[in-house]
């Protein structure tokens, strides 16, 4: 039986187009579309590439997590059920 959708046979092996990751595809799609629109097609295929190897190099330096923590401490995302950064007292 054919549900029309596949699942990786591992949880910690992720789908990948040669050798990007869904992360990276979206950092990549993100990329062109924003510049192709703003800046143009010849920007778009500079800077893309340029954003989707920096965004690669911060992944790779840097632990697992990182760029969501990241943007949980500029305010962008927020963690449900976890106290706030600042939080001084807990109560258990």
């Amino acid at each position: 039986m054919s549900y029309g959708k596949s699942f990786p046979q591992y949880l910690s092996k992720p789908y990948q187009v040669l050798w990007f990751e869904p992360d990276d595809m979206v950092i990549a799609y993100v990329a062109a579309v924003v510049f192709g629109t703003q800046l143009g097609a010849l920007a778009a295929w500079i800077l893309t590439p340029l954003s989707v190897w920096g965004y690669l190099r911060a992944k790779k330096d840097y632990p697992r997590g990182f760029i969501k923590h990241l943007g949980y401490f500029l305010g962008i995302v927020s963690f449900k059920g976890y106290p706030g950064f600042f939080q001084n007292k807990f109560r258990e």
